[in-house]
């Protein structure tokens, strides 16, 4: 970090005079030019007022929406652990470990604190009773005043609707779930309804809800095959193990896939390229998810930052058999 010393050699001005152009003293009689200059250069040097360095500090919570024995059910939080994980211990930090429930056991002396997954504002105000320190991990519109790793989940919609409509498919549905509050859906649903709002062919019948998981795929496709047209379609999904579940019950069904029916899902788990027939998704980083909201953490201990920053981490869709 550079120090008034430095300022005022590059100024070409004393130590002393430096000093009182960054606190503004209006007592002191220099020119314009001469302040503008000292400032540029500090600005330029990022040079703080008063600034002292701390340690980076070691002891860190890590709250995870889901248990590792639930994370089978969806492996996008597995992958997001793992990313964290590898970089903690990359820095050398201790990871105290807790899900949601468990929030009450957080050490009120902690350093920092990362978060995974969709958490109200009651929750995160927890959180920051606990700590000023903070990093969540998917919390789609309840982050403000913590660092955030976010997905762009308006351009992972558009990409999956302009891929069906790329293939003269026009009817468009969705498989989701619930939003962690009852009045607001779930922002993958949100942005869905806005995007084929926009072009004009949104049809409520296709919209169908029940929960995250291979489970709740499963049970709503059967329920759209239940009353099924002849008609052409595709699904968006609101994650992989929802197509995952909607290919089984399809398979069942003797539904041609993408011939009948076609499906695109949000993540790209592992196990995506390796169901029948392979799953076209959306890819999530997840790992490097987890590891940016390290590095964000540690530089924001480091440098003492205390303005919020958002990271928006770029998506990319893999195409496969089931489109």
């Amino acid at each position: 970090m550079a120090t008034i010393k430095d300022i005022a050699e590059k100024a070409g001005v004393s130590i002393a005079t430096v000093s009182r152009v960054l606190n503004y003293d209006p007592t002191l009689s220099v020119g314009e030019d001469t302040k503008k200059r000292i400032f540029e250069i500090a600005e330029a040097l990022s040079y703080r007022k008063n600034a002292t360095r701390k340690k980076v500090y070691r002891r860190i919570a890590f709250v995870h929406w889901v248990t590792e024995t639930e994370e089978l059910s969806d492996l996008y939080y597995m992958a997001v652990r793992h990313g964290i994980e590898e970089e903690a211990e990359k820095h050398h930090l201790n990871l105290l470990k807790f899900v949601t429930k468990e929030i009450d056991k957080i050490p009120d002396d902690i350093d920092g604190l990362i978060a995974v997954g969709r958490f109200t504002r009651k929750t995160i105000n927890q959180f920051q009773q606990k700590t000023e320190h903070i990093v969540l991990i998917d919390s789609d519109t309840e982050h403000h005043g913590c660092d955030a790793i976010l997905t762009d989940f308006s351009s992972v919609i558009k990409q999956a609707v302009d891929l069906f409509l790329s293939k003269n498919l026009d009817r468009i549905g969705f498989l989701g779930g619930y939003g962690i509050q009852s009045s607001i859906p779930d922002i993958r649903e949100r942005y869905f309804r806005d995007c084929l709002s926009t072009y004009g062919i949104l049809e409520e019948s296709l919209i169908l809800l029940e929960d995250y998981n291979v489970e709740s795929g499963y049970h709503m496709m059967k329920k759209f095959l239940s009353s099924q047209t002849d008609k052409k379609v595709g699904f968006i999904t609101a994650n992989d193990p929802i197509a995952i579940g909607a290919i089984k019950a399809l398979n069942e069904a003797q539904i041609d896939i993408p011939g009948k029916v076609s499906i695109i899902g949000i993540n790209d788990i592992s196990v995506s390229k390796y169901i029948y027939p392979a799953l076209t998704t959306v890819r999530i980083e997840k790992e490097l998810m987890g590891k940016t909201a390290v590095e964000l953490l540690v530089e924001r201990l480091r440098d003492e930052r205390t303005i919020a920053k958002k990271v928006y981490i770029d998506t990319i869709l893999i195409e496969r058999q089931t489109t």
